[in-house]
């Protein structure tokens, strides 16, 4: 017996009957063609298709993937994408917290309200239709979309794809996401502050004062801290998050092991970005600083704590510290950010000589390509230095 077939349902009474019915009623007569297999356990199942043609696509589809090892069950695919999706996210015991939430609220609020209800097997040729999705979650909410900025929208298409692709091959052959086109990312312009600009804001920013007269929670350790993120690229999670016992003066090094992140407002202590503790190098004149700040305390304490011994919180800070001393600096930077500070100490230090993997060691990037696709333009053109290395060495080895 062959391994798929076709039959003809026609030849059937039952099958007639149902025709002659349907034509009556002025309805779409049912399915003539019938393909049966069975699977690589034995298992037989069947499908019915409305033309001949296409029983014979399907035929050799199913041959194909008998042969290849690819097959997959059509009920396996009969699942909602919304079930797979809750499957998956509730697997990805791999990720931080802070991004776990961010992929469980992309799924609610942008991937399920368009594919949720729909079976896998429905979206597997849907190729077309995920492409405009994603275009109108770039239109505005007055055009009828969802008013995403192309970054958004990047990480909206990303959560489909991820969902779609744990599902290969088990239950649907391909990932019908994979492929698409996705919105091109602006080219920002960073922020790069020179040494005097830096200095302006650090100064600035221990003299803010409240609408009291009073000084800021944070004048008392803003300098140090401004200048910590300037000039060693620590992220401002991590610098928050950083504690006394992780402070070597002596060495002058500074260990980062935990950064801060915040779900649903709630303050939270955890891995750095990447995963992965680093070490990163204290330029020597902020030694004295930083020595200031933690003489006496306790090796578990935060480093930088508000006047009233809180910690420190993001978009507090930024905005009743950060904001503020740029202005009182009197740098005209709008789109300065204190993420701009660590881009800052990543163009000081290569204009200091620094090469790409050490750049990509202090900011804690996971590999050198990410370091070079950000600031691969601030390194100096060095074309000319090597050939006249070759010329050199080869007018050496020549004359020896």
């Amino acid at each position: 017996m062959a391994r798929v077939w076709i039959y003809d349902l026609n030849n059937t009474k039952k099958h007639q009957k149902a025709v002659e019915k349907a034509k009556k009623a002025r309805r779409k007569p049912p399915a003539r063609w019938q393909v049966s297999w069975y699977d690589n356990t034995g298992k037989l199942t069947t499908e019915t298709i409305a033309t001949k043609t296409q029983a014979e696509a399907r035929q050799s589809e199913v041959e194909r993937t008998l042969m290849e090892g690819t097959y997959v069950d059509p009920a396996a695919a009969k699942v909602k994408f919304a079930e797979m999706a809750d499957k998956w996210i509730d697997a990805r015991h791999d990720l931080r917290p802070s991004t776990w939430w961010k992929y469980r609220g992309l799924l609610d609020n942008h991937v399920n309200p368009r594919w949720g209800d729909l079976s896998l097997n429905k979206i597997l040729n849907a190729d077309e239709d995920i492409e405009v999705w994603v275009a109108i979650l770039l239109k505005s909410k007055n055009d009828g979309g969802s008013g995403l900025g192309p970054s958004q929208a990047r990480h909206a298409y990303r959560a489909l794809s991820m969902v779609l692709e744990w599902c290969v091959p088990k239950r649907i052959p391909r990932n019908p996401a994979r492929g698409v086109k996705v919105p091109v990312l602006p080219e920002y312009e960073h922020v790069y502050l020179a040494y005097p600009q830096v200095e302006a804001v650090a100064e600035a920013s221990g003299e803010l004062r409240t609408k009291y007269n009073q000084p800021t929670a944070c004048a008392h350790i803003n300098p140090v801290f401004t200048r910590l993120l300037a000039y060693t690229g620590i992220r401002w999670s991590e610098s928050a998050a950083l504690r006394v016992r992780r402070i070597d003066l002596a060495k002058r090094r500074i260990r980062i092991a935990t950064s801060f992140y915040e779900i649903n407002g709630v303050q939270h202590e955890g891995p750095p970005k990447n995963g992965k503790p680093r070490s990163v190098p204290i330029p020597e004149f902020l030694v004295p600083e930083l020595e200031a700040v933690i003489a006496g305390r306790d090796k578990d304490e935060l480093v930088f704590l508000t006047r009233r011994g809180k910690s420190l919180r993001a978009n507090n800070w930024r905005t009743r510290e950060f904001n503020p001393a740029v202005t009182a600096a009197g740098l005209d930077l709008p789109n300065l950010t204190p993420h701009g500070l660590r881009h800052t100490a990543a163009s000081l230090a290569i204009a200091s000589g620094a090469d790409v993997k050490v750049i990509q060691t202090m900011l804690g990037h996971k590999d050198a390509s990410m370091t070079l696709d950000i600031y691969g333009h601030l390194f100096p053109d060095r074309l000319d230095e090597v050939a006249s290395a070759l010329d050199r060495n080869r007018r050496r080895a020549l004359a020896a």
